[in-house]
């Protein structure tokens, strides 16, 4: 007799967003991770959407930080399901922070569906 377990196979996406730097970490069902980082200029933003677009990525959870999270949401936006997350939750998170791993933080509770959404007035 064999177990078949179902993975939800879908590719997710966390940002660690900054003023002048992205931090990306890209998971799958396998367990698989891409991490990355980019500036917040526009032609980096645009090379990391057509990154996460070959990667197959479906959901975005990016850290809505001040005004620095509004251009990469108008670029990403029409190209991926977007899901902004409230910093000061992030903050609360134990441990030592790094932006690689608030990046990685925020891909997982995105990946388990249990984004700490913010509201985006």
């Amino acid at each position: 007799m064999f177990n078949i377990i179902y993975k939800d196979m879908k590719k997710v996406c966390g940002l660690d967003v900054h003023k002048d730097s992205i931090f990306l970490c890209i998971l799958d069902g396998n367990g698989q991770k891409i991490l990355q980082e980019y500036s917040t200029l526009t032609p980096d933003i645009e090379l990391m959407r057509t990154m996460m677009l070959s990667n197959k990525v479906s959901d975005v959870a990016m850290e809505s930080t001040g005004i620095y999270w509004i251009p990469i949401w108008r670029i990403l936006e029409g190209y991926f399901n977007l899901h902004p997350v409230n910093p000061y939750l992030i903050k609360q998170m134990p441990g030592r922070k790094t932006d690689v791993k608030d990046a990685q933080w925020i891909a997982k509770r995105r990946s388990k569906k249990k984004t700490l959404i913010a509201i985006v007035c």
